[in-house]
């Protein structure tokens, strides 16, 4: 599967916004699901995830601010980010995983300015 992700940008601390990524194919209902990000010098870690059944998880750090979500029929996933901190500026990468089989999109920018 191919992912785009797109929808980063430049947002003052407490600001909002919304990342998209799109999935190639017609097996997008079959994938669990996640945001990741990458700050410099830092590991890629798990913003939040859900699953091919709906299931959510979101880092201790995102809760409360941000929300995930699909919609399978446009093969769509979906970061809604408010209340953003300077801390949340990285890379953030959209990953599928189908039985094992993980694909990672390009990454979009988020810079969080104080």
């Amino acid at each position: 599967v191919q992912l785009q992700a797109s929808g980063g940008g430049l947002v003052q601390a407490g600001g909002s916004l919304r990342l998209s990524c799109a999935a190639s194919g017609t097996l997008f209902k079959l994938y669990d699901m996640g945001w990741y990000r990458q700050a410099p010098g830092n590991e890629r870690v798990m913003v939040a995830a859900i699953s091919k059944g709906g299931d959510i998880n979101y880092a201790d750090s995102v809760k409360g601010r941000f929300t995930i979500s699909r919609n399978n029929a446009e093969n769509m996933l979906y970061l809604e980010m408010s209340s953003l901190k300077p801390e949340d500026t990285a890379v953030y990468y959209c990953r599928s995983n189908q039985l094992g089989l993980v694909s990672w999109g390009r990454g979009t920018l988020v810079t969080v300015s104080s």
